[in-house]
């Protein structure tokens, strides 16, 4: 079964469409996906028989010729923070039938369900040219209840100053964690591949879902048109037949340097076009991650 977004944003409970939507794509996927912090090095004790030998320190045992096994206390487990670009740029829609700040939405909910029955804590921000909404990292049912009804809310508006937001919600997850960024991207600047290498250096996994339009990408258009600024309302009467080639290659390039970016500070990148089928594109991201069939 494929997840047509269009129709999903069309349904008003967005607690069942996340439902629908993690069933229907962790089917076969038996293993976490997402990798808690549950266990940290507590002390050694002597080995006994019937302890699992992975667990013991061979390095130890070199010197001192005795079997240890390292024991470990069980801590809080992971703690995600997904952070949506409300931009007036994830406005557009194209010819999709649903626009990037609705195709963002139905991927945040799905992603706050997944951590949510895993028994971790999520919470999320939307940002545009600053933080907008915040709903802190908590677990349980109610909370995520809570959390996307907040998602509802959320609409597109706006300029943008990612990086500011960005370096906020990093400050937001008070311990090592996973930030999943949603976003078109269009907001370029050095101080946000900044904040998101910042956000690896102190320990946080980031994933990166590139919300795009296909018209974006392949700038289908012919004839002379009016193109709007979302996000400043200034507006341009164009031919795309004289400025698609142009178009097209700093597309390209644009989306390369992202790909890029990302492989090089081990940053999860998701291309997320919204004509995708909602399942394909978390599919994708969960056996990324090691959430796979089984070997």
């Amino acid at each position: 079964m494929r997840l047509d977004p269009a129709l999903l944003a069309a349904i008003d409970d967005l607690e069942l469409v996340a439902r629908v939507m993690v069933d229907g794509t962790v089917s076969g996927l038996h293993r976490s996906p997402f990798h808690g912090y549950s266990a940290e090095f507590h002390q050694y004790r002597h080995y006994r028989q019937g302890d699992d030998l992975k667990y013991i320190d061979w390095k130890l045992f070199a010197r001192t010729d005795r079997i240890y096994t390292k024991q470990y206390r069980e801590t809080t487990n992971m703690v995600a923070q997904i952070a949506i670009d409300a931009s007036g740029s994830m406005a557009y829609g194209g010819r999709t039938g649903i626009s990037k700040i609705a195709y963002a939405r139905l991927l945040a909910a799905a992603l706050a369900h997944l951590v949510s029955r895993q028994g971790d804590a999520v919470g999320s921000v939307a940002y545009g040219d600053r933080l907008r909404q915040y709903i802190p990292s908590r677990t349980g049912p109610s909370h995520l209840r809570g959390l996307l009804i907040s998602l509802t809310k959320i609409e597109a508006s706006g300029a943008t100053a990612a990086a500011a937001s960005l370096g906020r919600a990093i400050d937001l997850l008070r311990r090592r964690g996973l930030l999943v960024v949603l976003s078109d991207l269009y907001d370029e600047d050095a101080a946000v591949e900044r904040e998101l290498k910042r956000a690896i250096r102190i320990g946080h996994e980031v994933a990166i879902f590139h919300v795009l339009t296909p018209d974006e990408i392949e700038f289908p258009f012919n004839g002379d048109m009016e193109f709007a600024d979302l996000e400043t309302g200034r507006t341009i009467v164009a031919s795309p037949g004289a400025l698609a080639p142009a178009y097209r290659r700093d597309m390209a390039e644009f989306l390369e340097r992202w790909r890029s970016r990302c492989a090089a500070h081990r940053i999860d990148y998701v291309r997320a076009r919204t004509d995708m089928p909602l399942d394909a594109v978390l599919r994708g991201y969960l056996l990324s991650r090691g959430g796979g069939l089984s070997p």
